[in-house]
């Protein structure tokens, strides 16, 4: 058994692991909804992006000398001092194709024809699920060949951080002894959190500690085990769940 735990001692420096951090896409956005701003600044800074906020046509115009910095713009249509589309306008005017997402509380035909003709390359209707939005900037960013590459050194959800570097999982500030076979399960579930990870997929990336692939009854009592050291109740479970047919999922837990 290996004590995950342990392994830290060995590990780098801190300096040294945060030179290998990943690269974050830098996004420009335009929006003037207060209450949408506070749920999009956590769940894309969440979701590993660099924001910066505007809230007028105007600012974003100002900001434009300095587009060189951001990877994509997001554009509210509706704006107190104009639209969305005379900012998209511009930046193509100069020749730019950095990707745009119209963020529009219409979904009427006309409104979707003009931001696309005006040089957009998505647009999502509000209200939208954050999630859905996430994605789409995934999507866009990889056509556009800006998506950073998964150089990722740290997996953070909830109250669990994973050091991938000294192979340390931590709760709650306290450091978890896993088996190996615990701690790749473990990274499997929470780099595919809230989607279902099939038992065959897991099965697929899981073995034992001599080398050999697990069987199912083996990876039921691996959940089992890794249940009894992240939840909270582990007969009642919050995170890790049993889809019945399919396989497991981490789920992250609203506060």
């Amino acid at each position: 058994m290996i004590e995950y735990g342990l392994y830290l001692k060995m590990k780098k420096p801190a300096d040294r692991r945060r030179k290998v951090e990943k690269m974050k896409n830098k996004i420009m956005l335009l929006e003037d909804d207060a209450s949408l701003i506070d749920g999009l600044r956590y769940s894309l800074k969440k979701n590993g992006f660099d924001i910066d906020f505007v809230r007028t046509v105007q600012e974003a115009l100002s900001r434009l000398v300095e587009l060189h910095k951001y990877d994509m713009l997001i554009l509210d249509v509706t704006l107190p001092d104009g639209t969305g589309f005379e900012v998209c306008e511009r930046v193509r005017g100069y020749g730019n194709p950095i990707p745009i997402i119209f963020l529009t509380a219409s979904d009427e035909e006309v409104n979707i024809i003009r931001g696309l003709d005006c040089g957009g390359d998505d647009y999502i209707t509000k209200p939208f699920k954050l999630g859905e939005l996430c994605s789409r900037i995934r999507a866009l960013l990889r056509r556009a060949g800006l998506s950073n590459p998964d150089t990722t050194t740290v997996l953070e959800c909830g109250d669990i951080k994973i050091d991938l570097l000294g192979s340390r999982v931590v709760l709650k500030g306290k450091s978890l002894d896993l088996t190996a076979a615990e701690y790749r399960l473990l990274c499997l579930l929470i780099r595919n959190a809230n989607r279902i990870v099939t038992r065959e997929v897991i099965l697929g990336e899981l073995w034992d500690s001599t080398g050999d692939y697990v069987d199912n009854n083996t990876l039921s009592v691996y959940v089992r085990r890794l249940r009894e050291k992240v939840e909270t109740d582990p007969s009642h479970p919050e995170h890790l769940l049993t889809v019945r047919g399919f396989g497991y999922q981490w789920k992250e837990v609203d506060e």
